[in-house]
């Protein structure tokens, strides 16, 4: 459902919100170990997240990523939606470009409900609510 690029992105931002909110820095030795991710393929995503404010960085030998407050509230749908762009949320369930409500292909009517709940749940994802869950051993962010 979502590129791998996105995949990390929402793994990463989780890891980092439930490892910094004590005022910690993570680095990317300990969130790729921690996500089960390559080394080099996060720090480019994380280094474009915090360019668009997702999340902040600090360098030096005290330095990482963390997450502040109000990063704590964005959905997976804003982060979806920044590396995967909207084709989630608008697009055709086959694929195909001319997909409408007034040319439709022939599961239109059908994924357009399921979309839409998809689109909701996104929406209402916070990775706040993802850290608690962490905390609580109700989920789990390493296969």
């Amino acid at each position: 459902m979502f590129s791998k690029t996105c995949e990390y992105a929402i793994r990463a931002l989780i890891f980092i919100a439930q490892k910094s909110k004590d005022g910690s820095r993570v680095g990317i030795k300990d969130i790729s170990a921690g996500i089960d991710s390559p080394e080099y393929f996060i720090a480019k995503i994380l280094q474009d997240l915090s360019r668009k404010g997702f999340v902040q960085s600090a360098k030096g030998p005290n330095g990482g990523f963390y997450m502040e407050g109000k990063n704590l509230q964005q959905s997976v749908a804003d982060i979806v939606r920044e590396i995967d762009g909207d084709k989630l949320f608008s697009g055709c369930g086959l694929g195909l470009k001319e997909c409408s409500e007034n040319h439709p292909c022939p599961i239109h009517n059908d994924f357009k409900h399921i979309r839409q709940e998809i689109k909701d749940m996104l929406e209402n994802s916070k990775i706040e609510m993802f850290v608690k869950n962490l905390d609580l051993k109700l989920t789990f962010l390493k296969k």
